[in-house]
């Protein structure tokens, strides 16, 4: 029972720092005036971090309630289907990488960020009924690449200095 409650812990304060970081990107200002929608993507430095340490199924627990909650607090209806969408495709494909060992964990980072943004230009064809939005795809492939790693470079960083005792 105490590694349940010790886990139950753990995981609502990585929800917590997740949604701590979601509330400063929220408040910096958009990295690129003229391409609207790009953020760095700072919670997901939390989901690598458990990917590594504590496998996907605790990271996809993690991340699911970092959406739900985000979307909830700084977001709507609409920012919660794009959320779901990126993060469920970006968890996976970063899951699938990482069982494969096909990519350091800054490779894996950066394929997240990049499906992620896959993930919502999916959702955004099928409710706008439009497939031109694929064209922004370019733009965010490259934000999302940069941002990739520097989260990955986060993740790694945490996984090499936070003891595994500890969590």
């Amino acid at each position: 029972m105490k590694n349940k409650s010790k886990s139950v812990a753990f995981a609502g304060i990585c929800v917590a720092l997740a949604l701590i970081l979601a509330y400063i990107e929220v408040l910096l200002p958009p990295l690129f005036s003229a391409v609207p929608g790009i953020k760095m993507g700072l919670p997901n430095i939390i989901i690598v971090f458990l990917l590594y340490r504590r496998g996907p199924v605790f990271a996809g627990i993690v991340s699911l309630l970092r959406i739900l909650l985000v979307s909830m607090l700084f977001g709507n209806v609409m920012a919660l289907l794009y959320s779901l969408a990126g993060g469920i495709l970006s968890l996976a494909v970063m899951v699938i990488l990482k069982k494969l060992n096909a990519l350091s964990p800054v490779g894996v980072s950066v394929a997240g960020g990049v499906t992620h943004n896959v993930g919502q230009i999916m959702m955004a064809v099928l409710l706008l009924d439009t497939v031109q939005i694929g064209y922004y795809l370019v733009v965010l492939a490259i934000t999302g690449t940069i941002a990739g790693i520097v989260i990955g470079l986060c993740g790694v960083l945490l996984v090499k200095r936070i003891p595994q005792k500890l969590i």
